[in-house]
């Protein structure tokens, strides 16, 4: 493999890496579960993408590279509809979004 493959390959590992962290962390840090669920969203889809695309790069042109776009293909159509039904189920079983208190309409002046 080129010198500018694997270095290529590492940066898509690497910047994967980094938003499962980021996502993780957002999973425990985040205040209620509507963000929490958009925390678990980025992570599988930037973050497995990324890492999966690095992957793809180091495998080449192989069978192997066909496994892995397949397993991209199914996280990028099931992962969309699974966090919308996690959502609509939340919000039909009367699980309130967090929001931010009104401003106070006095200090605007």
């Amino acid at each position: 493999m080129s010198a500018v493959l694997e270095i290529l390959s590492w940066i898509c590992l690497l910047a994967g890496g980094f938003f499962c962290i980021v996502g993780g962390i957002g999973l425990i840090r985040m205040p209620d579960f509507y963000t929490r669920m958009h925390a678990a969203s980025v992570t599988e889809t930037l973050g497995a993408g990324l890492l999966l695309l690095g992957l793809m790069i180091q495998a080449g042109l192989t069978l192997v590279t066909a496994k892995l776009v397949m397993i991209g293909l199914l996280i990028f159509f099931t992962s969309p509809a699974a966090t919308h039904a996690l959502a609509k189920a939340a919000l039909f079983r009367g699980l309130k979004p967090l929001q931010a208190p009104p401003e106070n309409a006095s200090s605007k002046r």
